[in-house]
């Protein structure tokens, strides 16, 4: 009676069953049915959303990315470039700044030693070269050892050559430092300047 009572119990009844529906499953259902489940899951696998974030390969991104380099390597380029340009611009105002300071000096040179004659000393000038070359070559010379140089290089330029040539003469016998002054004046004589006469021919306005 007891045996009876267990065997219908509620719980045996329920274990009998799992096992018969165990036992069943087992009979109907084959290994080869699992390969399509593991190949759908084996493909669900490659899903983008199943793939790490490192491993994950987007083209548009790579595209966008692509793109970005060559724009930065036309910016480099462009940069050496303008890099490279400064550079000869600089070394060209450089050697610029050269050549003009080299103008500058000629020209300070050229008017330091330049022996310019105004117009209106034309007037006193050959009134002056009249006297001297009245007197003696030895008296005019200890006269125009007294003077500037400028105003002897004005002087004799007034003069003619071979009057102006009898002065020097006997100013370079008076001594040597005396004959070194001639000398001096001698190369300055073609640094001499005449009067501009076109200022005063040009009509006032």
């Amino acid at each position: 009676m007891n045996m009876t009572r267990w065997l219908t119990s509620s719980w045996v009844v329920a274990l009998v069953g799992g096992l018969v529906y165990l036992g069943t499953t087992a009979l109907l259902i084959r290994p080869a049915q699992f390969a399509g489940i593991r190949s759908a899951l084996s493909a669900a696998k490659q899903t983008p959303d199943s793939v790490p974030s490192w491993k994950f390969k987007n083209p548009e991104f790579e595209q966008w990315v692509a793109e970005l380099k060559m724009e930065k390597s036309d910016l480099d380029a462009r940069a050496q470039q303008l890099q490279d340009l400064q550079s000869r611009l600089a070394a060209q105002q450089q050697e610029f700044s050269a050549a003009t300071g080299t103008v500058y000096q000629l020209q300070a040179d050229f008017d330091r030693n330049v022996v310019r004659i105004k117009a209106q000393e034309v007037q006193n000038l050959n009134k002056q070269a009249k006297i001297v070359a009245g007197m003696s070559p030895e008296g005019a010379a200890n006269l125009i050892s007294q003077m500037a140089d400028d105003d002897v290089v004005r002087l004799l330029a007034t003069m003619k050559v071979d009057e102006a040539s009898l002065i020097l003469d006997s100013m370079s016998k008076l001594g040597k430092a005396d004959a070194k002054r001639a000398a001096d004046l001698t190369g300055r004589l073609r640094m001499v300047l005449p009067p501009d006469t076109t200022a005063q021919a040009r009509p006032s306005p």
